[in-house]
């Protein structure tokens, strides 16, 4: 099943009950209080330590989070656009840890913006346009490319990947159906640096309502700016219901692209 499939079955989420907290987590605490923030559908856990540091800690099991691959795209947008710095790196027998700085925002999915979600979605969309505007196409040594991504979907669907597991609008498809869509993008619109998980939790909003960053850039990479788009629309009727999309559209300047959409959330769920 594929990563994307993964997230609409277990979402990911504000821990409720007791994390453990691995040992390289506790000894780069060194005492400072240490609370478990977010889950991701994959397992693994992101910790606040103390009031200015992150802890992005994946256990050695988990495969898909490559966080030396987000560290090095971490770094390369740090001098165009509002992102985590990049405090430290490392693994050990249980893991593997990135450790970031606090940025003085909160999450588009965490109060007050889970229920303000006219304003979260149109901080998203404005950021989003932010971001794609920011970050330079042709200096970018990343790619996130249909193209790149579609061969992965490819070996998903081999290895016995079915749309029936995917979003409910596609579960009626056929594997055959699903491949054939995945085989014919539609052109490019324009081509930007991707977010990459441009989802409504990865947007941070500081307290005069305007979006103030962006986190959980492990994907970032050149792409069509719909692959973006759409998901980061349709991610805002998985936290706040729907009737928000249009809000994203609109604050990042763009109608909305059927086509465009349809085939880059099918791409998200098969890849």
């Amino acid at each position: 099943m594929s990563d994307a499939a993964t997230e609409h079955i277990v979402p990911p989420e504000i821990p409720r009950d007791h994390v453990p907290v691995p040992p390289a987590v506790a000894a780069l605490a060194g005492g400072s209080p240490v609370e478990a923030v977010w889950r991701n559908q994959l397992g693994g856990v992101t910790f606040r330590v103390g009031r200015g540091r992150y802890v992005k800690w994946v256990p050695v099991d988990v495969p898909g989070l490559d966080l030396a691959a987000e560290a090095r795209r971490l770094a390369w947008a740090a001098p165009f656009t509002p992102v985590p710095e990049v405090l430290g790196l490392g693994a050990d027998d249980d893991g593997t840890w990135l450790v970031t700085a606090a940025v003085d925002a909160r999450s588009a999915v965490v109060p007050p913006w889970s229920h303000r979600p006219a304003e979260a979605a149109t901080a998203i969309g404005a950021g989003l346009r932010a971001l794609h505007d920011a970050l330079p196409v042709g200096d970018c040594p990343f790619d996130w490319s249909a193209r790149s991504r579609v061969e992965r979907a490819l070996e998903h669907l081999a290895a016995g990947d079915t749309p029936a597991a995917w979003s409910p609008e596609h579960r009626a498809l056929s594997a055959d159906e699903a491949r054939a869509r995945l085989l014919e993008p539609p052109p490019a619109d324009e081509l930007v640096v991707c977010h990459g998980d441009a989802c409504a939790p990865n947007t941070l909003i500081g307290d005069d309502g305007t979006w103030a960053a962006h986190v959980d850039l492990g994907r970032l990479g050149v792409a069509d700016r719909w692959a973006d788009l759409a998901v980061a629309a349709w991610s805002t009727e998985w936290n706040y219901g729907p009737g928000y999309d249009g809000h994203v559209y609109a604050a990042y300047g763009v109608e909305p692209d059927a086509e465009r959409i349809a085939y880059y959330r099918l791409l998200w769920d098969a890849s």
